[in-house]
Order: structure tokens, then C-alpha cells, then sequence
């Protein structure tokens, strides 16, 4: 989800009191009430705090990390706005975003991203950023295959779709690594610094990824 759905504004908010309401708006379903707790061999994904702000800053601020994506926040404030706004459109049944938490640690050095392309999130976008301190350390991968369980098995989602830039080797790497067919290639689909970049269009369908976890899961006599 390099084109991110979020647009950071100097609108003047209450962040506590957005997060808030968020948490009590709709009990239709558990994960719109707030996002569950998931854990995996290396990382914990969360529901983003304000405390994730500081450190997501500095995560995912930087040039190496933000020169494929739309660009983030650029001050603690504008991170503070993106959490509320991520509780906001969640309480909303938009829009999911959890905060990568690597084991030992307390505060989030990237996220993954789900939003709805459909009501009800048959078909839906994921995207995801981390730091690059933590790039080739296994925690993308391990948060990954979370993400894509939740979205198949709880959300309810049957294709899962994510875009990388062509030039984006990493990013179109890591999809391919987690099981993502190539569908083609979207051109000039994604502005990015007063250019138009071609993308890649990556998809996982819900009953591939459920054949292959069984593959995975499977006993070698």
C-alpha cells in the first residue's frame, strides 16, 4: 500500500478523545471495537498507541524507507494524528493498521496496513513499512503471514491485493517471499515526488494461501 489512504492535515484534535470514541463506537464486530493481540515467533502486532509516535518517526521518516511510499508524517504531532485517524477509520470498519512490536521491546518500528477496495473487505489492499534496522531480520515476514491470517480467517477477506513500485526491489521481494502472484504491472500508477512511477500488482487469493498453509503445515514421512 505504497499510495497510503492516510493524508496528514494541521487540523486541530483531540487525539485522546478521537482513540476514545474509536474504542467505543460499534461493537459489530470484535476487531472494530479494537484489534486483537497477535504473536509470532519474533514480533507482536498491536493496535498503535500514542507512545508509538516517537519511535515511528524515526522508523519510518527516513529516506531509505519513505522514498517508495506516500510520504509520512514528519513530526511526532503528525505520527500522533495518523494513530488517532487509524482508530477512527478501524472503529469505522474501513481501514486496519497494526503496530510491529520486535519481542523484548515496547513500542512499534512499523506497521502493517489492510483497507476495504469493496465493502466488507471481500477484496482488499495490505501494505506495510518498517524500519530499516530491522530489514533482513525475519520479523517482516513472521508479521506478514499474521496480517494475511487475520485478514483471510477473521476479516473475511478473499483477495488480498498490494502494489510495489517496479523499482522497488526490496518491497516486490519481500510479496513474492510470502507467497503474492505478480497479476501485472500498473503504469504510472503512484506519485511519488513529482513523478509517476509504474507499479506491480500483487495478489494472494483466500483459498491459495489456505492450500498452501496446509502444504506448509503438513508432515514429511
Amino acid at each position: 500500500m505504497e499510495d497510503m489512504p492516510y493524508r496528514d492535515t494541521q487540523t486541530v484534535m483531540d487525539v485522546n478523545a478521537v482513540i476514545d470514541a474509536a474504542q467505543a463506537k460499534t461493537t459489530e464486530t470484535n476487531w472494530r471495537r479494537a484489534l486483537p493481540v497477535l504473536t509470532g515467533s519474533m514480533v507482536t502486532l498491536r493496535e498503535l498507541r500514542l507512545s508509538d509516535a516517537p519511535s515511528l518517526l524515526a522508523m519510518l521518516a527516513s529516506e531509505e524507507v519513505a522514498r517508495f511510499i506516500s510520504p509520512p508524517p514528519t513530526s511526532v504531532n503528525g505520527f500522533e494524528r495518523f494513530i488517532a485517524w487509524t482508530h477512527r477509520e478501524r472503529a469505522a470498519g474501513n481501514y486496519i493498521c497494526f503496530g510491529v512490536v520486535p519481542h523484548g521491546t515496547d513500542t512499534a518500528i512499523g506497521i502493517f496496513q489492510v483497507r476495504q477496495l469493496e465493502p466488507g473487505f471481500a477484496t482488499a489492499e495490505w501494505g506495510f513499512a518498517i524500519g530499516s534496522a530491522f530489514w533482513g531480520t525475519g520479523g517482516y515476514l513472521d508479521g506478514a503471514k499474521m496480517v494475511v491470517d487475520f485478514a483471510f480467517e477473521v476479516v473475511g477477506t478473499h483477495r488480498l491485493e498490494a502494489r510495489a513500485a517496479v523499482a522497488n526491489g526490496r518491497g516486490n521481494g519481500a510479496l513474492r517471499k510470502v507467497g503474492a502472484l505478480q497479476e501485472g504491472v500498473l503504469r504510472k500508477s503512484f506519485l511519488r515526488s513529482g513523478t509517476y512511477l509504474d507499479q506491480t500488482l500483487w495478489t494472494i487469493l483466500d483459498e491459495d494461501w489456505r492450500r498452501s498453509r496446509t502444504v506448509r503445515g503438513a508432515k514429511v514421512h
